[in-house]
């Protein structure tokens, strides 16, 4: 039995709207894969920075922690330091500007806070920074502790 042009039509059009439904189909696959593999990715870059900000956190806390521990431990010439101001020795001199006077600073590192400093204008007649003045006598320029144990007794 032959198909009339009418169902041959019809016949055809199904086949087209199957073929239709079928490519449809796939492509929706495919984005969906797509997808999949997007999110995957986003999901990889995300964990990738929660990563790296637990890791910073982590070492920005190591920092303050070290930071707040060696504020908190004291400095090796502390009692030396301390025994200075008690024997009553003063350093005159230049913080802002004079190399040597920062560098005596920088001997005693966080022990200075303890010795007895004042600028150099606050006692006339000084020439040379840093001056000690101890027991009434004074003594230019950068002083060793060995040297300032002797005029004073102190311990190092």
């Amino acid at each position: 039995m032959e198909l009339s042009k009418r169902e041959k039509r019809r016949v055809r059009l199904e086949k087209v709207r199957q073929e239709s439904r079928e490519a449809q189909q796939e492509y929706e696959q495919r984005v969906g894969q797509l997808r999949q593999s997007e999110d995957r990715k986003q999901k990889s870059l995300k964990s990738k920075y929660i990563l790296i900000g637990v890791l910073v956190g982590i070492l920005t806390l190591a920092i303050a922690s070290y930071s707040i521990f060696s504020l908190a431990r004291p400095g090796p010439y502390d009692s030396f330091a301390k025994c200075l101001n008690e024997k009553e020795a003063v350093m005159y001199g230049a913080m802002d500007w004079c190399k040597y006077t920062q560098a005596q600073k920088g001997m005693f590192g966080k022990s200075f806070k303890y010795i007895n400093y004042y600028e150099y204008q606050e006692l006339p007649g000084i020439k040379k920074t840093p001056t000690w003045v101890i027991n009434g006598k004074w003594y230019e320029n950068v002083q060793s502790f060995e040297r300032l144990s002797e005029l004073t007794g102190c311990r190092i």
